[in-house]
């Protein structure tokens, strides 16, 4: 009697030391469970974690409380197999029921005690999960959703076409991939911030994603980038719908912080599996059709085709010959002289870039030349031809070409720089030259499209003394107000008036009408593609001052320049 006592007495002692440890753990929920599953304990934590206080609790089945719906089956097998078999139930990750219904991340682990008994008890040991969880969440957000539009990342996107091509491929279905790029938003970045800029992207991004179905997938791509796959759709037709209705949504002007702007966005289409069956080739593929759409005038769509995928070629190895040239000597200023109609001499020359690939060919300026604008090339090479052409004049000083005046040609995304005048003053300063040796030429249409602080660009070289004029005069949209307003100091009439002014009244009408406006304005007037002595002559009749063409002399290297003025 005294011994069954004792057993009893240490029994209970030792039930009472476990008490009172589950009790001392705040942040550990600890819950018993008779044989039948009813709740005998139910400690604090798991009142915080669940949302049952312990008479809540007591009492009650654990598939009843906290057990989901789809689990419950699942439990009560798990805990007849321990009972009846010895089978424990593994410690794991599970999302366990909230009195308020909502689901509880937990790390959960089991023991059984007085299995020897009979009177089996179950406890349940479960430490929250839910701070861990949130990292998790946002660890994955961070990595699949882009923080400023909170539209799913590249990567996310790149990882879901790729699941959704292989199950297309099974299903012979069709998947769409549009290339998305906003028209000039760098201009709005650059001028107005990039604070700006986001907002603007996130007005885009929420006017994109409200014309959309529910089983389109629209992503961030980068910058100003969005690509869109399209999982659905009713033909090539089906997709041009879709397109033309988020173009016309961009349409409508977004207002922000006061201002008011008309966003316009070019679109590439590439369809698996006739444009490509990976994502890099359909990626690829509707990036060069969104790039054929900007080259159309942007604000269009563009499908896909392979003569797209050749241009994309000839521009990627055009890109890679100027990045060459310039890095190896592979550029140089060849010189065609402009001859005085009156005095039949030549006090300027035009200095006109030349570009060599690796087998010394040379590579027609209307090839380089757009590809250096698009490509963001034009700068370096800009100034390029600015350094060369000072250190040119340089070389001339005391030979009988030290009077010679260089035109250099100048693009319009040049003129964007702030610091182009000061540049190009300071590099004449360097190589000891005067201003009034230099001059520059711009095209009607940058000159005629300059801001005004492009144009105070033009009037500071204008009031140092160089010399500049507009060049292809007549071909674009050109106004006599702007003329008379504009620092220029002579215009160049376009080759082709003087081409068809022969045979065509009219362009001779235009011809005797740019000669008149040029000279009573005070500037000089050149007429370019001079070719043979009738053109010679119609232009001396006009009146006008210089010509410039292959009856005079070809563009030539710099060591045949004095040969051909010194022969003249």
């Amino acid at each position: 009697m005294e011994n069954g006592q004792g057993i009893r007495s240490a029994t209970e002692d030792s039930e009472n030391r476990f008490y009172e440890l589950i009790e001392s753990l705040p942040m550990v929920a600890v819950q018993g469970y008779d044989r039948h599953r009813r709740v005998i304990y139910w400690n604090e934590a798991s009142a915080r974690l669940y949302g049952y206080s312990r008479d809540e609790a007591l009492g009650q089945l654990l598939e009843d409380l906290i057990i989901p719906d789809h689990m419950r089956n699942g439990v009560i097998e798990a805990h007849r197999n321990w009972l009846e078999q010895n089978i424990s139930i593994p410690a794991d990750e599970l999302e366990l029921k909230h009195k308020e219904g909502h689901l509880v991340p937990v790390y959960s682990s089991h023991v059984m005690i007085k299995q020897e008994s009979g009177a089996c008890e179950m406890f349940c040991i479960d430490i929250s999960l839910e701070e861990q969880k949130r990292a998790r969440d946002e660890l994955y957000r961070r990595a699949s959703f882009d923080d400023l539009t909170g539209l799913p990342n590249r990567h996310f996107m790149e990882v879901e076409l790729s699941n959704r091509l292989d199950e297309a491929d099974r299903l012979q279905q069709e998947v769409a991939v549009v290339f998305i790029d906003l028209d000039n938003f760098k201009i709005i970045n650059d001028t107005r911030g990039h604070h700006h800029g986001d907002n603007l992207l996130k007005a885009v991004a929420e006017t994109l994603r409200a014309e959309l179905r529910g089983g389109d997938l629209l992503s961030r791509f980068g910058g100003d980038e969005f690509v869109l796959l399209i999982f659905d759709f009713d033909g090539p037709e089906g997709i041009h719908e879709l397109v033309c209705r988020l173009i016309h949504s961009l349409e409508h002007r977004v207002h922000l912080e006061g201002d008011c702007y008309q966003v316009t966005a070019s679109f590439g289409v590439s369809l698996f599996p006739y444009n490509g069956t990976t994502v890099a080739e359909l990626m690829g593929n509707a990036d060069a059709a969104m790039y054929q759409a900007k080259e159309s005038g942007k604000n269009s769509l563009c499908f896909y085709t392979p003569d797209i995928n050749d241009r994309l070629v000839h521009y990627q190895e055009i890109t890679n010959l100027l990045r060459e040239a310039l890095n190896n000597d592979g550029l140089e200023l060849f010189f065609q002289p402009q001859i005085s109609l009156t005095e039949r001499k030549s006090d300027s020359c035009e200095a006109l870039l030349r570009c060599f690939n690796g087998q010394s060919r040379a590579v027609s300026p209307a090839v380089f030349i757009p590809v250096a604008e698009k490509s963001g090339l034009i700068n370096r090479i800009g100034e390029w031809v600015i350094e060369a052409a000072c250190k040119q004049l340089s070389a001339w000083k005391e030979t009988p070409l030290e009077n010679l005046r260089v035109d250099i040609n100048l693009s319009g995304r040049q003129l964007t720089n702030p610091h182009l005048a000061n540049h190009i003053l300071s590099t004449v300063s360097r190589y000891d030259l005067e201003p009034h040796q230099l001059g520059v030429e711009l095209t009607e249409n940058e000159v005629f499209g300059s801001d005004e602080s492009q144009t105070k660009q033009l009037e500071k070289l204008k009031q140092a003394g160089v010399h500049i004029s507009i060049d292809d005069f007549g071909t674009g949209h050109s106004s006599l107000v702007y003329l008379r307003k504009l620092p220029v100091c002579g215009i160049k009439i376009d080759r082709s008036f003087l081409q068809h002014a022969m045979q065509n009244s009219a362009d001779m009408a235009i011809m005797k009408a740019m000669v008149t406006v040029g000279h009573s304005l005070g500037l000089s007037v050149l007429v370019e593609g001079v070719e043979t002595d009738e053109q010679a002559q119609l232009v001396t009749d006009l009146g006008c001052d210089l010509a410039q063409g292959f009856l005079y002399a070809k563009p030539m290297p710099a060591d045949k320049v004095a040969e051909f003025l010194t022969s003249f």
